[in-house]
């Protein structure tokens, strides 16, 4: 896979501005290696972007840890679920489980991903109040959070941070990209616009950005990760392919939440029509987490918001030993099942075996 790049943008800018800046071609941005000290909080104000390696994920195949979340068959949380309760597997192998948590004070670290593309103008207003009312309810002293826009490119609009001011100001910095072709006035869509297009030009790489956001701000990170998508689910023009961006979410252990909100009218002139949903019910499953729908409804925006936050704070940690250590970078298949009528768990699907030590 070619190696993606995030354009970083100042968490203040104006609208011409930021239309400005889109126009200008994507460069890369600076990451720590494995052992530098951990990331900064503190916010981006230099005006160069430079270029860095991003480093390979190396899973510790002698320690591998799982978050997942139960619910009852009325999708209640469930939250008194015991070791004994549960048993788990690897490719249908008996595993012992180690270690059990059920501590909704781990710290989180969460990705805020926009969807600003042309089909997003009407909602994106209610996509930025609903996530900064999220990120003041669901953001604790050890937690940290970066946001994130896509459309015809990615853009970082804010690295890890936990000052609330810093994570809303970068929120209402992203724009819909209204740019005519190459930056200059014209009829959005023809290529850089707003209106979505089919292989080239780009119109709205999603799965660029999920593959981005896992490989360059995720890995690194310990303990429990989600990144939250508030998009249609349509993506045009990117160039991971949906099983990469998969599989890079895994790798990084982070949990992809999509907040399914669309004005699906707006592909009503188009012919290929609406598949938003099904595409993003693959890519949440495979990783732990799941799609809420909320069509254009700003109040079940906030409902999907708070049922995150809850489910966030009510995950359970398991660990174990695998009793094939082989280090064969194959994907393993690990299966959660807890003693309880009704029960339904959500985890990611399994973990690459790749070679090396540490997670």
């Amino acid at each position: 896979m070619n190696l993606l790049k995030f354009r970083v943008v100042p968490a203040l800018v104006g609208f011409g501005l930021a239309v400005a800046i889109a126009t200008v071609p994507v460069l890369g941005q600076v990451l720590p290696s494995p052992d530098a000290p951990p990331v900064s909080n503190a916010p981006d104000t230099s005006n160069q972007v430079m270029q860095m390696k991003v480093p390979k994920l190396k899973v510790n195949v002698n320690l591998v840890n799982f978050y997942f979340t139960a619910f009852n068959r009325h999708h209640g949380l469930v939250d008194d679920l015991t070791r004994e309760d549960c048993k788990l597997t690897e490719n249908g192998v008996p595993q012992t489980i180690k270690d059990w948590t059920a501590d909704a004070n781990q710290p989180l670290t969460l990705g805020i991903l926009l969807d600003t593309s042309g089909s997003q103008e009407d909602l994106l207003p209610l996509e930025k109040q609903s996530a900064e009312r999220f990120l003041k309810d669901v953001l604790r002293p050890k937690d940290q959070a970066f946001v994130v826009n896509f459309d015809v490119q990615v853009q970082l609009r804010q690295d890890f941070t936990n000052n609330l001011t810093l994570l809303d100001d970068a929120l209402n910095s992203a724009q819909i990209n209204t740019a005519g072709g190459g930056g200059s006035v014209g009829i959005p869509g023809l290529g850089q616009g707003t209106v979505p297009t089919v292989g080239t030009p780009k119109g709205t790489v999603l799965y660029d950005a999920v593959a981005q956001a896992s490989n360059d701000k995720m890995r690194l990170q310990p303990g429990r990760k989600a990144l939250i998508l508030l998009t249609d689910g349509e993506d045009f023009g990117s160039t991971t392919k949906p099983s990469t961006a998969i599989e890079d979410a895994i790798k990084a252990n982070a949990i992809i939440y999509v907040i399914l909100i669309a004005d699906r009218s707006f592909y009503s002139g188009f012919t290929f029509g609406y598949t938003g949903a099904a595409q993003m019910q693959r890519l949440t499953e495979a990783t732990g987490g799941r799609v809420i729908d909320v069509g254009n409804n700003g109040r079940k925006l906030d409902e999907a918001f708070r049922e995150i936050a809850q489910e966030l704070r009510t995950q359970y940690f398991v660990s174990y030993t695998p009793t094939d250590a082989k280090e064969d970078g194959t994907f393993r298949k690990v299966k959660i099942r807890c003693d309880r009528p009704g029960l339904k768990i959500d985890a990611r699907k399994g973990y690459y075996a790749i070679p090396g030590a540490g997670n």
